[in-house]
């Protein structure tokens, strides 16, 4: 995947927004529904995938390992699976462009396949270590010659059979206990994953829906013992993915902040271990009513009527970080407005992911106005209470190639006395294809 060129784009507040809209479909159950296909004996069929870059790695990077897959004029996706076991060799290096979930989660799948794979990624990626997947997958007998760091490019060697472990996560992580079900899918015996503090649990509930003999314990310390037996039989299935939280939760913000506002966002999943942003919004204030509330394919989901509303601080609590994680860019953008002090702790992990988060958001708030203290592990924000500032004119912000700073800061911009421009909305492309049009459909002004 090349490069594309800069492509900057200014948001400046407007009316009130209003519309309904839908997102695109969440990114994590759409690389697992890919992943978990290919491995099914037969058909399987997804509909409302994301098609964005990250996700679309992951179809390749199946492809290239034997599974057929197609889109269909409709829309639908069609997967032809080649059995757990089945995975062969790629031809070339699967390019796994931004998306550090694609390169985790098929570390475990090569794992434990007696194949060779190397993985490569855009600079972005390069710079993320994979250490925290290198060190447990090792242990099961795979062997890898990485970058320094346990950076990209890296080639892993997988081996079968693999020796299942149980292995306690040091650190909470979605994407490492997804790595060890999955290398564990094709390893003889029992692979337990100890996992402390709860992280989304997408991988538990489509392994089960799958036909996966998946278990969730909890041990003498009331740590999550989540065990999977190998060499499984995986069906086919047919899935519908629910409207991804975390790409819902830019509108869904924009609304709270922008006066006047009402909008509903259609069918936004609602898992737990995902929705902690509404609940932190909702400890602020926010005025977000759960309409048609349903469960699609094990996963709760709603449509989400945001009104705008008077936040007021918060002090987050740390339990509710790994169920966020990725939304704290946006829930900064609207401590930012607030009346009060916010403030969030133990988010160490923001500094790894594809930019150093906590740094580009401490900076950027500050050019617009908003007293800003940066720790080691969070940020506290004296809210303007109202819109903000930035009155030594229009502000351009560098979002170094992160999605998720690069949205936040177009949310900031409606929201600001002066125009906010981010000097690259390309990187947007992997994860919310659509975000500049779905805002413009609500009403925000896009230059």
């Amino acid at each position: 995947m090349h490069q594309m060129a800069p492509s900057p784009a200014a948001f400046k507040s407007a009316g009130p927004l209003s519309g309904r809209v839908r997102v695109p479909g969440d990114k994590s159950i759409s690389h697992r529904s890919l992943m978990l296909s290919a491995l099914a004996v037969g058909t399987s069929s997804v509909e409302g995938l994301l098609e964005g870059e990250d996700v679309l790695a992951t179809a390749a990077a199946m492809r290239a390992m034997g599974a057929r897959i197609e889109r269909g004029a409709d829309g639908r996706w069609t997967i032809h699976g080649v059995g757990v076991g089945g995975l062969l060799q790629p031809q070339q290096a699967l390019d796994m462009g931004n998306s550090g979930t694609s390169t985790r989660l098929l570390m475990g799948l090569v794992a434990s396949h007696a194949i060779t794979a190397t993985f490569i990624g855009d600079a972005s990626l390069s710079k993320r270590p994979m250490n925290r997947v290198i060190d447990p997958l090792s242990l099961m007998g795979a062997e890898f010659t990485a970058s320094p760091g346990g950076r990209l490019p890296l080639v892993l060697r997988g081996i079968a059979p693999a020796v299942p472990i149980e292995y306690r996560l040091p650190v909470a992580s979605a994407q490492v206990k997804s790595a060890l079900l999955l290398a564990g899918l094709n390893t003889p015996g029992i692979t337990r994953v100890v996992e402390p503090v709860p992280t989304r649990d997408h991988s538990e509930r489509m392994l089960r829906g799958f036909g996966a003999e998946l278990t969730v314990d909890q041990d003498g310390t009331g740590a999550r013992v989540i065990s999977i037996r190998g060499e499984a039989e995986l069906r086919p299935q047919h899935i519908v993915v629910p409207g991804d939280p975390s790409s819902a939760a830019f509108p869904v913000v924009a609304a709270l902040l922008v006066p006047g506002s009402d909008v509903i966002v259609e069918n936004v999943g609602l898992n737990p271990t995902r929705a902690g942003l509404f609940d932190v919004l909702r400890m602020m204030g926010a005025d977000i009513e759960l309409v048609d509330a349903r469960e699609v394919g094990g996963e709760p989901v709603a449509d989400l009527r945001v009104r705008g509303s008077s936040l007021h601080g918060v002090e987050v609590p740390p339990d509710i970080a790994p169920s966020m994680i990725d939304e704290f860019p946006i829930l900064f953008v609207a401590a930012s407005v607030a009346k009060g002090r916010t403030v969030a702790r133990g988010l160490e992990e923001l500094r790894v992911k594809e930019s150093d988060r906590l740094a580009l958001m401490a900076r950027g708030l500050a050019r617009l106005g908003v007293r800003v203290e940066e720790s080691k592990d969070g940020l506290i924000i004296d809210g303007t209470d109202g819109a903000l500032l930035a009155a030594n004119g229009p502000v351009e912000i560098a979002a170094e190639l992160d999605h998720r700073i690069a949205m936040s800061f177009a949310v900031a911009g409606l929201v600001s006395a002066n125009t906010v421009t981010i000097d690259d909305m390309a990187p947007v492309a992997t994860s919310f294809p659509t975000f500049q049009r779905l805002m413009q459909s609500l009403g925000a002004t896009v230059a």
